[in-house]
């Protein structure tokens, strides 16, 4: 097992070329270095067919289309949305001056497919609407205050997502909103420069256990206008499978769905069975992960990666917890559902899966969003604009009810939000393919918000040297596998190597340290997990176990929510090969980037606003980076 750690300024300038962009080539399905002319050009960068820069965007997002963020407040539309992802500055739903510290690459707009086009009806005062007894009456609630419009609003979500009725039906009040969409992301997409995908959300909640997905299209107008979003009333998950499958049938395109907020779902999620509650057949396990190849892993309702019940071990596990109950505030969580709902368990409950049925359901990708509500994709701690208007900065916010709940134990409040998260992809170009084409294959990571730029090859024969070297990127692809690839065939008496390059967000924090996050199966089919530290800030050491039990520390003055970057590291880089690696036996590997302590965004509430700090949440953060696992399949 080989650790390096390095000095800040000199892997700053090394992680600086090794993340340099270079003149674009679009490619499809599995990345090759090879040159694409097969001649041998003088310039050892003519004709590179490998993803050679790293763009940060957003997922999952609502505007004022969206019945659960028009119906309560938010008035800003796609266009404000596009404005404020490209860089401009605008006026945020509630008049504040709002900007993001530099412009995203990508936006994906998915309004909920349920109800599409109520809060417009609302909001123009539809005569359709106005013609039904229920949507008389919801109208006039909403047009009565903020009480009247968050009692509607509860009624309209108990309605619409926990009985699984569709108040709207038969009033088509949608119309030509999809379209609309469409056409609108279609006229902000310019590739090269900036893309814009189109979806929407699958709303699924039985009993208020959240089962949401995230649908993703890789095409335009041309396409997605032949189709029309998928609501999940009298549906399950199976059913979503066949209108993806359909979609592409029928037209030729490109689609995926995205599972998020697993912690939600009081186990159903990532359960060993179908959602019929019999067992898990090998043909469902495939639908599942041929239509679902990432998982939203972070995000304002909190991080999902793990629970400190799951992983004891883990020092950095209790973050940004949601683990009191279901998505409606009507069914407390118990310890067993918990395995069943983290992104690091689930990736274990695949393995177990796949020893079973011989299929892997959950050999998923991760990536992070915001899930914002107010057509503002804000994701940093310092530039939190909540996830709805009446949520957005001011000295009040911290104790506002997002989980309502009759149980004042399974309530979630404001404070507790998570300041989001953002995802990554490794990509040629910025298009829809090259965006598109990262998440099916997987090589995309999450952050909780800030941009930390992070690399991971996995191989069988990488050294301690091969992190200076000069083709370091091509050297990972012509002799490994970037995150979200297979390593196999192991060679007798060999084991797993991984080159790490990781860089701090330029206007953000310096790094703690860099980790590798092991799973594992045995021979009787039981699993386990196991947390690394390859590379650490400072004058700390690894010790024998793989760990640096010595934290970095913290420079944040809590009274004026600042701190310094005087501690940690620009950028760090490892070498590292499993020490206790058996062919025998599947496994995952994923890295895990930490910041130093930041103030949390509720710190800094409380020096703009001169109030309390909340008792709910720590006064300090440290973001953090999560790739997308390389996996290993043993023969036979």
């Amino acid at each position: 097992m080989t650790f390096l750690k390095t000095t800040p300024a000199a892997v700053y300038l090394t992680a600086i070329c090794a993340f340099a962009p270079a003149p674009a080539l679009s490619f499809e399905g599995n990345v090759s270095p090879e040159i694409v002319d097969g001649s041998e050009p003088y310039s050892p960068f003519a004709g590179r067919a490998y993803p050679d820069q790293v763009l940060f965007g957003d997922l999952h997002f609502h505007t004022e289309i969206s019945f659960d963020a028009g119906l309560i407040g938010t008035s800003l539309d796609m266009h404000d949305a596009f404005a404020v992802a490209r860089g401009e500055e605008i006026l945020s739903n509630t008049g504040q001056r709002v900007q993001l510290v530099r412009p995203l690459d990508f936006l994906a707009i998915t309004e909920h497919a349920e109800m599409l086009g109520l809060a417009t009806a609302v909001r123009t005062s539809d005569p359709r609407l106005l013609a039904d007894d229920w949507g008389r009456q919801t109208y006039d609630l909403f047009q009565s205050g903020q009480e009247g419009r968050m009692a509607a609003f509860a009624d309209i979500i108990d309605i619409g997502t926990v009985q699984g009725r569709d108040p709207t039906a038969g009033l088509g009040l949608d119309g030509d909103i999809w379209l609309d969409i469409i056409d609108t992301v279609d006229h902000y997409n310019d590739p090269g420069v900036f893309t814009a995908l189109a979806g929407f959300e699958w709303t699924y909640t039985p009993l208020g256990d959240n089962l949401h997905r995230v649908i993703l299209f890789a095409d335009g107008a041309d396409k997605t206008s032949q189709t029309r979003p998928f609501p999940f009333f009298d549906s399950e998950p199976e059913d979503l499978w066949n209108y993806l499958a359909s979609y592409e049938a029928d037209t030729g395109g490109r689609v995926i769905a995205v599972p998020h907020n697993a912690n939600l779902s009081n186990g159903l999620m990532f359960s060993k069975n179908k959602y019929d509650g019999t067992p898990m057949d090998a043909e469902y396990a495939a639908k599942r992960i041929r239509w679902e190849p990432m998982h939203e892993m972070t995000q304002i309702k909190g991080d999902e990666e793990t629970h400190p019940l799951l992983s004891p071990d883990d020092e950095f596990a209790d973050f940004e917890s949601w683990d009191v109950g279901n998505l409606s505030g009507a069914a407390p969580k118990t310890p067993e559902m918990l395995r069943y709902e983290y992104a690091r368990s689930a990736l274990k409950v695949g393995l177990e899966l796949k020893r079973e049925i011989g299929v892997n359901p959950y050999k998923f990708g991760l990536y992070g969003t915001t899930d914002a509500h107010t057509a503002l994709p804000t994701s940093r701690e310092d530039n939190y604009f909540g996830k709805y208007q009446h949520t957005e900065p001011s000295p009040n916010r911290h104790n506002i009810d997002v989980i309502p709940a009759e149980d004042d134990a399974l309530r979630i409040l404001t404070a507790q939000e998570s300041a989001a998260g953002l995802t990554a992809v490794w990509a040629r170009e910025n298009t829809r393919a090259e965006v598109f084409g990262a998440l099916t294959r997987k090589e995309a990571y999450a952050t909780t918000g800030s941009r930390i730029r992070v690399r991971v090859f996995g191989g069988w024969t990488f050294g301690p040297e091969d992190l200076g070297a000069s083709d370091f990127v091509s050297n990972g692809y012509q002799n490994g596998v970037p995150m979200g690839g297979d390593l196999r065939a192991a060679p007798e008496g060999a084991a797993p190597n991984f080159l790490i390059r990781a860089l701090r967000d330029p206007d953000g924090a310096n790094l703690d340290r860099v980790q590798i996050i092991k799973g594992w199966i045995d021979d009787s089919g039981e699993t386990f997990e196991r947390v690394y530290d390859v590379a650490v800030s400072g004058d700390r050491e690894i010790g024998e176990d793989g760990r640096a039990r010595e934290p970095v520390g913290s420079t944040v003055d809590i009274p004026t929510a600042t701190f310094t970057n005087t501690i940690g590291a620009a950028a760090l880089e490892a070498h590292w090969q499993d020490p206790a690696f058996d062919p025998s036996q599947d496994a995952f590997y994923y890295v895990r980037v930490l910041e130093i302590p930041t103030p949390r965004w509720t710190t800094r509430d409380a020096a703009v606003f001169d109030i309390p700090l909340p008792d709910t949440v720590p006064p300090e953060v440290q973001d953090r980076a999560y790739t997308s696992p390389i996996f290993y399949t043993a023969e036979g």
